[in-house]
């Protein structure tokens, strides 16, 4: 799937809810669904600065394609990472740096979430892009 039709996925997932909470609750159970990062990259270099809770985020690099894995000691935060892990991971650094990710608005959340939310959304999606550049870098 592209990363657009991953966006594309998920404001569907979203349209079916009307009330916020009912949106809540779905971005806590994609949370329950997110892989487990392996414990091994639980480290300090692996957190996220600029999000209140903790968020650890690793890439992986392989095959031209840089695969995410990642973990929160929040439960709207790890649902938020979740998001972004589902549409940004399995993609070149290329598409990543380049997406641009609609269905942050497109499904509320920007107005939806406090302001250290949403600061701490618009740090991962940073740092998923500075993981991208970096790799891309490497050629």
């Amino acid at each position: 799937m592209t990363i657009n039709e991953q966006q594309d996925e998920i404001i569907e997932e979203f349209e079916i809810f009307s009330d916020w909470m009912d949106k809540y609750e779905n971005i806590i159970d994609m949370g329950k669904e997110l892989p487990l990062i392996d414990a091994q990259y639980k480290i300090p270099e692996n957190l996220i600065k600029g999000c209140q809770s903790s968020v650890w985020l690793h890439p992986e690099y392989k095959e031209g394609r840089i695969w995410f894995t990642a973990d929160s000691d929040a439960i709207i935060t790890k649902g938020l990472i979740s998001m972004m892990v589902r549409v940004l991971s399995g993609h070149t650094p290329q598409e990543i740096i380049e997406a641009d990710l609609y269905f942050i608005n497109t499904i509320g959340l920007q107005s939806h979430l406090s302001p250290n939310r949403s600061n701490g959304l618009l740090a991962m999606l940073k740092q998923m892009k500075m993981y991208a550049m970096a790799f891309k870098s490497q050629g």
